[in-house]
């Protein structure tokens, strides 16, 4: 088994291992380009395997209106960090349903950012048992790191992330260059203000996909 595979099955098997009797709220966190679609992707495939119901979904799915977003310049760090996204819309059709008390009943998008509208999504009941793999930047700030039973930070520093991103969007590699400056600023806004590796249950360097590693625990 390959040290990736290795890992993922033991943050599995703690997830699993969670008591509940409600669904449990799986944050995947970390910077652009950290590898958490991936990660959550097969962290998901993993406790399927183990016989539980997943419920993916992701951040990116719950975007403000780009009015909002970009209401304190396209350029601005502080805008990418304070209004990328709805996260009212996304306590309110997704997580609060899925918590102690909720209905249960759910939706696991409600915006495409592409399009810049709203999108009709089905909503669904949570099975018995279900665990939520939700992911995304900023889990750990305020409005929503409550929310989650087990949360994971992938560690992967700027130098490693930044060019990532480039090879996906055909971007610059640089993270100093002006055009990554939203991005970066506004993540480093983050990183001081919310300090998600301490809030976090388990942190994970994912600079190397192959061969992750944990390095800070909260368990």
């Amino acid at each position: 088994m390959s040290v990736r595979l290795e890992l993922i099955g033991r943050i599995a098997a703690a997830i699993d291992g969670t008591p509940s009797r409600r669904t449990i709220r799986v944050g995947v966190d970390g910077v652009d380009g950290a590898g958490k679609t991936c990660f959550a992707d097969e962290l998901g495939a993993v406790l399927a395997a183990r016989g539980r119901p997943v419920i993916r979904a992701g951040i990116d799915s719950f975007h403000n209106p780009r009015a909002i977003r970009y209401r304190r310049g396209r350029d601005s760090p502080e805008g990418y960090f304070l209004d990328s996204f709805d996260h009212d819309l996304l306590r309110r059709v997704l997580l609060d349903p899925l918590s102690p008390g909720g209905s249960g009943r759910y939706r696991v998008a409600a915006f495409d950012h592409i399009t810049d509208s709203a999108v009709d999504v089905a909503e669904e009941s949570a099975a018995d048992g279900a665990i939520l793999v939700f992911d995304g930047i900023f889990l750990h700030r305020p409005e929503l790191a409550g929310y989650w039973d087990y949360s994971v930070f992938l560690r992967v520093g700027f130098d490693v992330s930044v060019p990532r991103c480039a090879w996906r969007d055909a971007t610059s590699p640089d993270p100093c260059a002006e055009s990554n400056r939203r991005y970066v600023d506004g993540q480093r806004l983050y990183l001081m203000r919310c300090r998600p590796e301490a809030r976090a249950t388990v942190v994970i360097d994912n600079a190397d996909l192959a061969a992750p590693s944990v390095v800070g625990a909260r368990m």
